[in-house]
């Protein structure tokens, strides 16, 4: 699909007007919602080109440095950052959408301002460090998942000056491909290109474009045994109207290569079905594993 969006840069200012927070990033949002006639669609909520950050403040040593936008018709989001010792880091993650945009939100069932919170503490970074991350990065909790891209940050900005020192994300680290070899032929060497990199000071509103992302390459986990085969299914009413047998493993490529198996015992499936799309979520009581 295609979309629009756009750059936001916000820079906070403290008292004496030096720098004391800078932050240029891109976002997005896919959003469930109930209609009017109890389907339930998927909407993208985009930045609109007038961004404010009422709100936005410093931050110190004992409180919280806060990002925050408000745009569109009532919607806002917002970041707050915490500093520990030499480093700082992103902890709650605020999403406030309004139904009353009728333009995001044509027959929403209800209306009114939602709020989501998301606690998801990033990497730390060190102080007087950009976190620089131009991969695509999704974030999902309860009926929203959160899509950021283009992302430079630095909070505690040391004597107003914003750094050129930077601190990359791990999806933007290339990594070396493994390399196999016989007795006959000798091994091979990957190429290694390196990432751009890229000034933290851009322009304040630029059109968006889209990224696709190849997975970085690692060397593959140990195969494991087939996963348990799962009958999940959703009712609508005492109908079933979602119906899943299948086996499933995931391999997270992280610090190491881990294949997990989902074991259907102890995951319960959730979801809901409209009339021309359904969504079928598996999760541990805990957090959602995978949907569809």
């Amino acid at each position: 699909g295609v979309f629009q969006s756009y750059a936001v840069e916000v820079v906070i200012k403290d008292a004496s007007n030096a720098t004391c927070l800078y932050a240029n990033w891109m976002m997005r949002f896919l959003i469930t919602y109930e209609s009017n006639n109890g389907e339930y669609k998927t909407t993208t909520l985009n930045l609109t080109s007038s961004v404010t950050h009422n709100g936005s403040v410093c931050g110190n040593d004992t409180q919280a440095a806060l990002v925050a936008v408000q745009f569109g018709k009532g919607h806002s989001w917002s970041i707050n950052f915490t500093k520990n010792n030499e480093t700082y880091q992103g902890d709650i993650l605020t999403l406030t959408y309004n139904t009353n945009d009728t333009t995001v939100f044509p027959d929403a069932k209800r209306k009114g301002p939602v709020t989501v919170f998301v606690k998801d503490t990033l990497y730390p970074v060190q102080l007087n460090t950009v976190f620089v991350c131009h991969a695509s990065y999704p974030l999902e909790a309860e009926n929203v998942t959160q899509i950021f891209w283009n992302v430079s940050v630095q909070a505690f900005v040391q004597n107003g000056t914003v750094s050129k020192k930077e601190s990359r994300c791990p999806a933007d680290v290339p990594t070396v491909a493994p390399t196999t070899a016989n007795v006959t032929s000798a091994p091979t060497t990957a190429n290694v290109t390196s990432a751009p990199t890229v000034p933290p000071a851009t322009a304040n509103v630029t059109t968006a474009s889209t990224t696709t992302l190849s997975p970085a390459p690692t060397t593959a986990p140990k195969p494991v045994e087939n996963p348990d085969t799962g009958n999940y299914s959703l009712k609508s009413g005492n109908k079933t109207c979602f119906l899943a047998t299948v086996g499933l493993q995931l391999n997270v490529s992280q610090d190491k290569p881990l294949l997990i198996n989902i074991n259907p015992k102890t995951t319960i499936a959730d979801g809901a079905c409209g009339n021309t799309t359904a969504t079928l979520k598996l999760n541990d009581g805990n957090s959602t594993l995978i949907g569809f």
